[in-house]
């Protein structure tokens, strides 16, 4: 058994203005930090209308096609952009999670990570923003609900921003229990402690600005272990945000690359007790440049030591 790294250089095509944090530089420094070690390389396929479809209607996904520019940069929001090429970047990005999931489903590896752009979990269901697209977490949990047969899938996001897309298109599945630690105040304002989902199916851990991995490891053990361990998902999803890195320049939490090693040890162990080591982990943010090739490598070196 070992651990797939799933990527595409169509990925890599997904251009974004000059001075734009969510660069293609972001998934060339990962992907070289990530070039030594022992992984599964897969290639992400494309996600068809019909994977997308599982959690985005059908006039949203045309309605992205057609705003792909023939050339140069549009914009769908204030923050999210679209190039030749970041339609079939974004399809990558979906078809990564859908085969991860086949991957360690089949048991063809312990667990996998997407090395993959543009990220995905602050797509609502009909609404582009936060440089996301489609919405890559939700879309692996509903699948594996929907085509594997699983029971109960849990999505940990610990990107510093609020996951809101991921809480949107899970808000009514009783099957997904959504768990959000994030900055906060910080863009983009949601995330509160009182959102629950539709069926108390949502954890939100707001941390204030400052926190450092201290705080994080203990609002962790005191409210996101006893949870997972409670629900006892069949697998974990890991909304992988490295941008509560204290160099990260779009916030302001105080983690260091150990503390992201801490926590990806630490969710390993839980898909062992109850996953049978069944992990599927995506990228989603992380800016400064060396802070995500750092953290970035320590989460896959976890992850290979766990699915050794």
């Amino acid at each position: 058994m070992t651990t797939a790294l799933i990527s595409h250089s169509d990925c890599l095509n997904h251009v974004t203005p000059e001075g734009h944090p969510e660069r293609v530089a972001r998934l060339e420094h990962l992907l070289h930090a990530l070039a030594p070690l022992d992984l599964l390389r897969l290639a992400a396929p494309p996600a068809s209308d019909a994977d997308i479809g599982r959690i985005h209607p059908q006039r949203y996904i045309e309605r992205i096609a057609a705003a792909e520019p023939a050339e140069g940069e549009t914009q769908l929001d204030g923050d999210t952009w679209m190039s030749p090429g970041s339609m079939q970047a974004a399809r990558r990005a979906a078809g990564s999670v859908i085969r991860a999931v086949d991957a360690v489903s089949s048991r063809e590896v312990s667990n996998a990570f997407c090395g993959v752009r543009p990220p995905g979990h602050h797509a609502e269901r009909e609404t582009p923003m936060g440089f996301c697209i489609f919405g890559n977490a939700a879309l692996a949990a509903q699948y594996a609900l929907d085509h594997h047969g699983l029971s109960r899938v849990a999505i940990v996001d610990f990107d510093v921003h609020h996951g809101n897309g991921t809480q949107d298109l899970i808000w009514d599945e009783d099957r997904v229990l959504l768990i959000s630690s994030h900055q906060s105040p910080l863009w983009p304002g949601t995330g509160d402690a009182t959102e629950t989902g539709g069926h108390g199916n949502v954890l939100n851990i707001p941390l204030p600005p400052g926190s450092d991995g201290a705080e994080m490891r203990a609002a962790y053990e005191a409210q996101v272990f006893p949870r997972l361990n409670a629900f006892a998902p069949d697998l974990l999803i890991l909304s992988a945000g490295f941008d509560a890195h204290t160099d990260d320049p779009l916030a302001q939490l105080d983690w260091n690359t150990e503390d992201f090693r801490w926590l990806t040890r630490a969710l390993c162990q839980i898909a062992a007790k109850h996953c049978r080591g069944r992990l599927v982990s995506v990228l989603e943010g992380g800016y400064d440049l060396a802070a995500l090739a750092a953290s970035g490598r320590a989460h896959v070196e976890e992850l290979i030591e766990a699915g050794k």
